[in-house]
């Protein structure tokens, strides 16, 4: 991958040179660096309010009554898990996390999901259907408010930036249903 990097940038600066627009090259580099800055400190902000807010939720034991709710969802999609495992907890929290559009936040709670189906695993080599269904419906992380996405286009200046609402639920909620249906149609194919 660094050679990638390498290449792409060497080709950059040659064809800046070649067509001579070194300058604006140079210029486009750092505005581009600082808006990288801004914009993971925007998100930094996001993460750290919604870890919090998670935090919060686990201790004061909302936790639990959150996994009461979504249990018998959970439970249907996940049909191997045992009925009061931790990793209902971890796998409610993450899809929460994805529910409000903080798919960064989401990332810890969903290795902390792995780590507990992992110890329902008894072949550490392989991974379970259940730990596949979850990379699944995590990967499409279905969103009914996307907060990460409206709150970069109101930084931007977007007039409306929850004009977004509905078609990233359309989507999220559709790619899962197809990747759902995929991994189940793959499974009795390749059994």
């Amino acid at each position: 991958m660094n050679t990638i990097w390498v290449l792409l940038i060497s080709v950059s600066v040659i064809f800046s040179i070649v067509n001579g627009k070194l300058e604006e090259f140079t210029k486009s580099i750092f505005d581009a660096a600082k808006s990288a800055v801004e914009i993971s400190l925007f998100l930094l902000g996001i993460i750290a309010l919604w870890l919090g807010i998670t935090k919060i939720i686990e201790d004061s034991g909302l936790i639990h009554r959150f996994s009461k709710f979504f249990k018998p969802l959970i439970s249907r999609l996940f049909k191997n898990i045992p009925e009061d495992h931790p990793s209902i907890t971890s796998i409610t929290l993450n899809f929460l996390a994805n529910i409000f559009g903080i798919g960064n936040a989401a990332t810890p709670l969903g290795i902390k999901a792995m780590q507990d189906l992992q110890s329902l695993n008894n072949n550490s080599e392989t991974i379970t259907f259940e730990m596949m269904l979850f990379i699944v419906v995590n990967t499409a992380s279905i969103q009914f408010i996307p907060f990460t996405v409206i709150g970069i286009l109101s930084d931007f200046g977007s007039k409306n930036p929850t004009v977004v609402v509905l078609p990233i639920i359309l989507a999220t909620v559709l790619s899962a249903i197809f990747a759902v249906i995929n991994l189940h149609l793959f499974r009795k194919l390749y059994k």
